[in-house]
């Protein structure tokens, strides 16, 4: 096993199979050293996706816990892309959006679930750049979306 397989294995996670792409795009693509990959959806092991939309005040547990679902489904993107999750160098950058109704105040928390596991999973080489933003709708309902972008060893 690899060193990030055991440490997925440590958490309590195995990655799914990854989804396939819902319309005319590829999961994944890589360019040089650069693994871009296309925003994922928090699809739980259950196939069953978190929905919603983040109204002002509401707790912030179920959208962290929907982002970390997410960042686990851009892993197994990641690991299909590159055949081993041992050859990222760094994940450079997450992007996250969520589908807020309103003024939700909480947003930076939210992507922490996804920011937390990341890092958890690479250690130091995990830190990254990110951007987290509120929009009026995202496919299928999801309560939020995740991106990223990682530089692979050569």
């Amino acid at each position: 096993m690899s060193v990030i397989e055991d440490r997925l294995a440590a958490l309590g996670v195995s990655l799914p199979k990854p989804a396939a792409p819902a319309a005319n795009y590829v999961a994944a693509v890589r360019t040089g050293t650069l693994l871009v990959v296309s925003g994922q959806l928090p699809l739980g092991p259950d196939g069953k996706l978190a929905s919603g939309k983040l109204k002002p005040g509401a707790p912030v547990d179920a959208a962290k816990a929907a982002a970390r679902l997410a960042a686990i489904n851009v892993l197994a993107q990641g690991k299909a892309a590159v055949g081993d999750l041992d050859k990222v160098a760094r994940v450079v950058r997450l992007g996250g959006f969520f589908s807020v109704e309103g003024g939700y105040e909480s947003l930076s928390a939210a992507m922490n679930g996804a920011s937390d596991f990341v890092v958890e999973v690479f250690g130091d080489k995990g830190r990254h750049a990110r951007t987290t933003i509120g929009v009026a709708h995202l496919p299928l309902e999801a309560i939020c979306e995740v991106e990223g972008l990682f530089e692979i060893a050569p």
